[in-house]
């Protein structure tokens, strides 16, 4: 099952996406693909349900973020053995877990900003992970069923403000717009083993990153079980873990983004992204 948020800014409404590649409007069972709708059992009646006796949205809306009332973002780094290798790291014993602020999210098509005074803006597409159910001192053994779904993640970064600028990472992290998602939420169903999946990412035609996430360094129930350990996860948390070598930070010379370019990069299931670079308001 593929849910959808659609609609303006701050009025997305919830949909899912049926196999003709029609939005079925879900507000007669849900307020919004977020909280309480990601929990299993109510996953269980959206998917119970026929598409075809759903509303049709009409035209072509904007795609908005696929999760909403996001409470956590928790992102894994260096979780690719390549990409360490090409960021000539050594390869973490641990997962290294930063935050990105919920207000960095923004939808899959929609503009990331190069913020004021950069130089150094990058791209990272990652698999995301949905929680569907709280996570609490979890076992590996039974992360997944805390797992609603999956979606794409481009964890744009700010190097400069990451590395350079001292204290941790997270001032490159969270700038308006760096947190692209979407633009669905795939449930567990349709993605059986989401350590097999291709990935990539272009800018403005040339390809970047194409990559796998076979060379995954930590597992999706490693990862859950692992983060559970220090905080409860909640439904609608998302997790993104890791991007594969590409970054523009390990081009030789190192590649950045600037205002009028185009990225786009997809995961083989969870659908294509695509976003426009703009000067930051």
């Amino acid at each position: 099952m593929k849910l959808v948020r659609y609609g303006a800014i701050g009025a997305e409404r919830p949909a899912l996406l049926d196999s003709h590649g029609v939005l079925r409007d879900l507000r007669a069972h849900v307020p919004d693909i977020a909280g309480a709708a990601l929990l299993p059992e109510t996953l269980a009646k959206l998917r119970a349900l026929d598409p075809a006796t759903l509303p049709a949205v009409e035209g072509s809306p904007r795609i908005g973020a696929c999760v909403g009332s996001v409470g956590k973002f928790v992102c894994v780094g260096l979780n690719y053995s390549d990409h360490a290798e090409e960021a000539g790291m050594a390869i973490p014993t641990e997962p290294v877990l930063f935050m990105k602020p919920p207000n960095c999210i923004v939808g899959a098509y929609d503009n990331v900003e190069i913020p004021r005074g950069s130089e150094k803006t990058d791209w990272e597409v990652e698999l995301g992970i949905v929680i569907g159910k709280t996570a609490k001192y979890v076992g590996v053994e039974e992360a997944y069923d805390h797992v609603a779904g999956y979606c794409i993640v481009n964890d744009v970064s700010e190097r400069a403000f990451q590395i350079e600028r001292g204290g941790q990472w997270d001032k490159g992290k969270g700038c308006d717009t760096f947190g692209p998602v979407g633009p669905w939420l795939v449930t567990t169903d349709e993605i059986p083993d989401p350590h097999v999946l291709d990935m990539w990412l272009e800018v403005d035609g040339k390809r970047y990153q194409n990559g796998s996430t076979r060379t995954m360094i930590f597992s999706v129930p490693f990862i859950v079980s692992y983060i559970s350990q220090f905080m409860s996860l909640q439904p609608g948390d998302i997790i993104t873990t890791g991007t594969p070598p590409g970054v523009g930070l390990g081009q030789k010379p190192p590649v950045y983004l600037k205002a009028g370019q185009t990225m786009r990069l997809a995961i083989s299931g969870l659908g294509e992204q695509q976003q426009t670079t703009v000067p930051a308001a």
